[in-house]
């Protein structure tokens, strides 16, 4: 088996002044699988079939290097660098496919891991009115290429606090999406806790991705989610969920847990996930929060790495057997592998993706809302095309440090960007070991069920969210 996967292209040339160029390590990968030895090559994220004696020739050379890697590939009859696939130009600002709105900067909850300091981002609780939501939807049409699926989403906070704007929100961009011929969809997040009937009805008769913040069972949820009055916000959690499975469930629903030192284990969270029948369940570990309590830390990502490919054994495992078991961090990472999908940047934060807050500002994303680093123009005046053409050019992953040097560079993206702004890079030994898991587990799909990489038949349906599309990490 050979398997080629073309993510990505070609870094740029000349480095900065004062860099040194990237080592060996940075541009192959040898690893194992219970099919043998394996090659991944960063230029154009490929993956060979080696021979043993082959894979252990060139970790002995990756540990000391004799000649350039060109000139080993050819005495090896590695057709590796037959033609450049990595170029390494910053992408020019593309058409808006994305927009969150940031409806309601206000929250019911108080949780003291939530990146948005319950919806305020540091000021003051602000709710969008409604000529702001509406001028949102004009200005993603305005932006996006002609005859493209846009995506509306809507953020907080808890954006069903401001529920009759998003149902007027949802009616007025259908309206207007059909009169510029541009079909919409829409994102949710939501902590699920004040859902009713009609909200519902919404999700199912429209094309909606919602997404549910879940931290485990009673117990772990209620102990990182205050209620105002002391109640259990798991209860109300479940509460919604029955209000979907009797109204009307939307055609994605998926559940969304924040990972902290506080949290349980999370294949047991995992699999209460599944258990309340979400189509999806996926983990964030919290690098930045509001109280430093409740990050993970550079020393912790080691416990976390070794319960994510817990995780990731018991989903191969399954889908290995053909049964589904919807790990959503590992799915995603199948399927970008299988996809060849390039990411020289973590997500489309800044480039197709921006988000509205409340007064009508645009940032990259919902996470850097009122953060001036981060504007990106505004809903009078669009979007500031030369700030995003900045961003995308100082972001891209090779012009970061140490991104440029690592092998997973181009299934990475170089990390959050709210988190790198924030608390650096603390999670990199824990992205390449789930990405090295990844790479094995995925030889290993493709030989146990490869039907799992075909699309499933009838209408697909998508899920999305606004900032689509993701790393093969996963936003971890």
């Amino acid at each position: 088996m050979t398997v080629l996967l073309r993510i990505g292209r070609r870094p740029p040339p000349d480095p900065e002044p004062g860099d040194g160029l990237p080592g060996p390590r940075s541009e192959i990968r040898v690893f194992r699988s219970a099919h043998g030895a394996h090659l991944f090559v960063a230029d154009g994220s490929r993956v060979y079939d080696l021979p043993e004696e082959t894979a252990a020739r060139l970790q002995r050379w990756t540990q000391a290097p004799e000649g350039s890697l060109e000139e080993l590939a050819r005495e090896l009859s590695l057709p590796l660098w037959t033609e450049q696939r990595i170029d390494g130009t910053p992408a020019e600002p593309p058409p808006l496919s994305s927009l969150s709105l940031n409806v309601m900067q206000a929250c019911n909850l108080s949780c003291g891991h939530c990146y948005a300091d319950e919806g305020r981002f540091g000021g003051a609780a602000r709710a969008m009115p409604r000529r702001t939501a509406l001028a949102a939807v004009d200005r993603l049409l305005a932006e996006a290429a002609p005859g493209a699926d846009v995506v509306v989403g809507f953020m907080g906070g808890e954006p069903m606090l401001a529920r009759d704007l998003v149902h007027e929100v949802v009616a007025y961009a259908e309206r207007a999406g059909a009169a510029a011929g541009h079909p919409v969809r829409f994102a949710l997040t939501t902590n699920l806790t004040t859902v009713r009937p009609e909200d519902a009805r919404l999700f199912a008769e429209h094309p909606f991705t919602v997404t549910v913040s879940l931290d485990g069972d009673r117990a772990g949820h209620d102990a990182l989610r205050k209620t105002p009055g002391g109640g259990s916000a798991y209860d109300r959690l479940r509460a919604g969920l029955e209000v979907l499975a009797r109204h009307g469930r939307p055609r994605h629903l998926a559940a969304r847990v924040s990972v902290t030192p506080r949290t349980g284990r999370l294949l047991d969270v995992l699999e209460h996930g599944i258990g309340l029948g979400f189509d999806e369940v996926g983990f964030a570990a919290v690098v930045s929060a509001p109280d430093p309590a409740y990050e993970i830390t550079a020393e912790t990502f080691t416990g976390f790495l070794d319960q994510m490919v817990e995780c990731g054994e018991r989903a191969l495992r399954e889908l290995s057997a053909g049964r589904a078991y919807p790990f959503g961090n590992f799915q995603t990472a199948m399927h970008e592998l299988h996809r060849g999908t390039h990411r020289p940047y973590p997500c489309g934060a800044g480039a197709g993706y921006l988000s509205a807050s409340a007064d009508g500002g645009l940032y990259a994303c919902h996470r850097l809302v009122d953060e001036p680093a981060f504007a990106m123009g505004s809903l009078a005046a669009g979007s500031d095309v030369p700030a995003r053409a900045a961003h995308l050019a100082a972001r891209h992953v090779d012009r970061q440090e140490p991104c440029r040097s690592c092998w997973a560079r181009y299934l990475c993206g170089g990390g959050c960007y709210h988190e790198v702004s924030r608390r650096g890079r603390p999670g990199c030994d824990y992205i390449r070991g789930w990405l090295e898991f990844c790479l094995r587990a995925y030889v290993e799909l493709c030989q146990a069920a490869p039907e799992f990489f075909l699309p499933p038949p009838g209408p697909a349906v998508r899920p999305v969210s606004p900032a689509s599309p993701v790393s093969a990490v996963d936003a971890v």
